[in-house]
């Protein structure tokens, strides 16, 4: 066997079912599939077994342990040449694994990975927030499918590794999140030669809320901490820069708060007698605000556009703007937070030691 797919899920039968339909569709068709139900209240056991005249199918049922330990449960009973791991969330385009196995032939490497996309099918809150997981203007475009501010590692929505060396390094580590990159980190230091395969591109779904979306992108933000203190000197720049943003967008908001607290003051000392005066405090007043306005309203007039031309559709860019600064300010929140008591007050908390587990 060539690949072998390992797919975690968790209470989400009607994505698996979309995701085994895409990959009853492949063009190159040497490889298995192991589906890993990880404690599941509503199993996808029925999805799995309507496939099975189609797929080489293995349904696996364990108890509840996070998406790591239900990969490694996967890899444990996968014999395929390669592990190819994919979140329940993703569907493949009919030609996903004839890329890959395209690419391996031209540039054989250890491991792999390739980006995702927006389904034309997608809401336009899913649109929204793949855009601003993936622009230059957010996530410096590490994430959209080509190395240009970071190095490429794979990430567990898709990522494929080679049999012998997941074995080798043990698979995931037990960790709260940031399990995936932390794996991807130790691909590298042992040597590894990961590579992105452009071609190898996925539909992911990510969230279908902005109040999810939040949640995920902060654990994001705790876990480059977790991963600072595991791998020194794997924290880039650009790392770095939603929590910049975060601290000027705080910044802006005391700016306004000042400016709205001047103009109030100065229309209540409007009289004949300081009439001059009290002007010139509104008018400080009102300067502050429009100043502190003016850098968020530009960056998300620049969203808009960006968003609007690459989506074309004005109000998939329009929601993009809240999702662009959920993104931002959730992972600075997030990042920020993890810096203060894990770097600071040096605790041993926010899912880095922790038994409690979360799906991402």
């Amino acid at each position: 066997m060539k690949y072998s797919f390992i797919i975690p899920v968790y209470n989400r039968p009607d994505e698996v079912a979309e995701l085994l339909q895409s990959l009853s569709r492949q063009t190159f068709r040497d490889f298995d599939v192991h589906v890993v139900e990880d404690g599941s209240d509503v199993p996808c056991r029925e999805v799995c077994d309507h496939f099975a005249n189609r797929l080489d199918i293995h349904y696996y049922m364990k108890e509840n342990g996070g998406p790591g330990a239900a990969r490694n449960y996967g890899a444990e009973r996968a014999a395929g040449d390669y592990f190819i791991v994919l979140d329940s969330d993703v569907v493949l385009p009919s030609t996903y694994l004839s890329a890959i196995e395209n690419a391996l032939s031209e540039t054989p490497c250890d491991a792999f990975g390739g980006p995702d996309r927006a389904h034309p099918d997608f809401t336009p809150v899913q649109k929204a927030i793949s855009y601003s997981m993936t622009s230059f203007f957010t996530t410096g475009g590490i994430r959209g499918g080509k190395q240009k501010l970071d190095k490429f590692y794979p990430r567990s929505f898709n990522m494929g590794v080679r049999r012998d060396l997941w074995q080798q390094l043990g698979g995931f580590r037990q960790m709260r999140f940031g399990e995936d990159i932390d794996f991807s980190y130790r691909l590298c230091e042992a040597g590894a030669r990961c590579r992105l395969f452009p071609e190898a591109w996925v539909w992911h779904k990510r969230r279908t809320d902005f109040r999810k979306f939040f949640r995920q992108v902060r654990n994001s933000g705790i876990a480059r901490i977790n991963l600072k203190l595991l791998h020194p000197g794997s924290m880039k720049f650009v790392h770095k820069l939603p929590a910049l943003f975060t601290l000027g967008c705080i910044g802006l908001l005391i700016f306004f708060v000042t400016g709205l607290v001047l103009a109030i003051m100065g229309l209540s000392t409007l009289t004949a007698e300081g009439c001059n005066m009290g002007l010139i405090v509104v008018y400080f007043g009102c300067f502050l605000m429009l100043a502190s306005l003016l850098p968020l309203l530009l960056y998300s007039l620049l969203i808009f556009i960006d968003s609007s031309i690459r989506n074309r559709s004005i109000y998939v860019g329009f929601l993009s703007i809240p999702a662009s600064f959920i993104q931002l300010l959730g992972y600075g929140t997030g990042f920020l937070s993890a810096f203060w008591k894990r770097l600071v007050l040096k605790r041993r908390d926010e899912g880095f030691d922790s038994n409690e587990l979360l799906y991402k």
